[in-house]
């Protein structure tokens, strides 16, 4: 009985010393291996800092503009766009616990189901700061440890890391995949990782998106034989009081986490976990812009719900959004408004409608930028001749919005006077809209339609609340994000939705369920 007693008390002492992550227990009756997620609240000056290194980065080629108009990323016909380089983490809500090595290292990781790679922060990161407020990996301290030394660079929207691929056991709740590739991260510049309050990424994506063909830790969990079915499924806890942040689990779904039956569709294109969607809803109103099929991604790794601008901007002005005015939105449905009007009422095919006012070219598929010069340059008086899509992107807003109002048998000036409102509804340049915490009781539903089912999420699933007290903020739950096709128009489908929603995805039928969530 003494031996026994000292054991429990080993395995007891063990298991704190590594922060729950060694379990003396056996595996679970179920065959479902859970890992605890955590919450932590939307903080102010973090967002400040997105926004700030959003700003200092929009320059960059590699990615686009997430928010406002497009940037031309990826419009060349099959050119295929980057959604890891869209990804602002410093949104993320959701964390939770692995370890590396033996003895096992732990970190603080993103489950991310929008990219593929795992990295932490390497004990060889001299020069960024932020490597000096999180956990790093040491590679002379693990027995386990194989050396690789291939190089990798990872570019975010806000961020980029850099480093070298390395290979040991990774433990993820009760589950060791061995021989793991993974990055070591030697280069975390910019204030995005210096402010998160993770440690590095966990990708939960495909191969086909993953940086060096690394093969995810999923993967691997599959390949050798860790969990009984190729499934894994989130629980996010979205109640604000509650401890518990929710529940990873791999090799199949927790019946408590759901109510009712998933709703799955197919995945459409490997890489993301994307699917085709349907129309998107304001109230029980349809907006008409997805009705003829949209893409989508269920992604973790961002809190928000990322769409098009023509969207997302009706959807601010039905809740009430304060977004920034655009300038050259207001310009063109000045100077073509009523053109685009009659147009539409002679039943002019609506895609062709700005190339043939002349603001697009038509590529047969769809409108293309002409490269005209910017109204709003012109009224400041420039000359630089600057070329841009503005007035392109603005026209096909506008198209789509009055389309929208005729079906509703609106009169042309009312039609007018709503478009130059949406304008002024347009989503500011960090993203953000802001929302009177004091109104949601008056917010319409949005829904979505995935696999002919509708989808509701109310104000208070959608709108984030931001800080606490008298100086705390509401944002809309919305941002835009304008890919083009064939990839887009897109939306990413991220933890606002996911948190509502108990997703399962299930590589073995390659497909995503949504239900209810418990």
């Amino acid at each position: 009985m003494g031996s026994s007693f000292q054991g429990v008390v080993l395995c007891l002492f063990v298991s704190s010393l590594l922060l729950s992550l060694v379990s003396c227990a056996a595996p679970p009756s179920d065959g479902l291996f859970r890992i605890g997620l955590k919450k932590v609240k939307l903080d102010a000056n973090e967002r400040l800092a997105a926004a700030v290194e959003y700003r200092n980065g929009e320059d960059l080629r590699g990615s686009i503009r997430k928010y406002g108009f497009p940037s031309n990323l990826g419009d060349a016909e099959g050119e295929d766009v980057d959604i890891v380089k869209l990804k602002n983490y410093l949104d993320a809500q959701y964390y939770g616990e692995i370890a590396i090595g033996t003895p096992p290292q732990p970190f603080t990781v993103i489950f991310d189901t929008g990219s593929s790679n795992l990295w932490v922060p390497s004990n060889k990161c001299y020069f960024s700061v932020a490597c000096y407020f999180h956990a790093k990996y040491k590679s002379s301290q693990s027995s386990t440890y194989k050396k690789n030394g291939k190089s990798a660079s990872i570019q975010y929207g806000t961020g980029a890391i850099s480093g070298f691929f390395s290979n040991d056991n990774v433990k993820v709740g009760d589950l060791v995949v061995k021989d793991q590739e993974f990055i070591e991260a030697t280069s975390e510049p910019g204030l995005t990782f210096l402010a998160a309050k993770f440690d590095g990424l966990l990708g939960l994506g495909f191969q086909e998106i993953s940086v060096g063909n690394a093969v995810p830790v999923w993967y691997n969990m599959i390949k050798q034989g860790l969990i009984k079915e190729p499934v894994f499924s989130f629980w996010m806890n979205r109640n604000a009081a509650a401890q518990e942040g929710g529940e990873l689990v791999f090799g199949g779904v927790d019946p408590h986490h759901f109510k009712g039956k998933h709703t799955y569709v197919p995945v459409t294109q490997k890489g993301y976990w994307q699917f085709d969607m349907g129309d998107v809803l304001i109230g029980d109103k349809p907006t008409g812009y997805c009705a003829g099929g949209c893409h989508a991604i269920a992604d973790s790794g961002t809190s928000l719900l990322a769409g098009p601008t023509t969207v997302v901007t009706l959807i601010n002005k039905a809740i009430g959004a304060n977004g920034v005015v655009s300038q050259e939105c207001k310009a063109v449905v000045q100077q073509y408004g009523q053109t685009i009007m009659e147009l539409l009422l002679a039943e002019v095919q609506p895609k062709k409608i700005c190339s043939q006012i002349g603001v697009c070219t038509f590529d047969g598929t769809r409108s293309v930028s002409m490269g005209i010069e910017s109204v709003v340059d012109k009224n400041r008086g420039k000359s630089s001749g600057v070329l841009h899509d503005a007035s392109c992107s603005a026209c096909e807003m506008a198209v789509v919005w009055m389309q929208n109002q005729l079906k509703q048998n609106q009169t042309q000036d009312y039609i007018l006077n709503y478009v130059n409102e949406l304008c002024d509804q347009m989503p500011s340049p960090n993203g953000q809209s802001a929302v009177d915490c004091q109104r949601l009781s008056s917010m319409p539903t949005i829904s979505f339609t995935i696999g002919g089912k509708v989808f509701p999420l109310t104000p208070e699933e959608y709108v984030l609340k931001v800080g606490e007290g008298p100086q705390a903020q509401c944002i809309s739950g919305f941002t835009s994000m304008d890919i083009p096709p064939p990839r887009g128009p897109l939306w990413i489908l991220g933890d606002v939705f996911m948190g509502r929603y108990h997703t399962v995805f299930d590589y073995g039928n390659m497909r995503v369920g949504f239900a209810k969530a418990a």
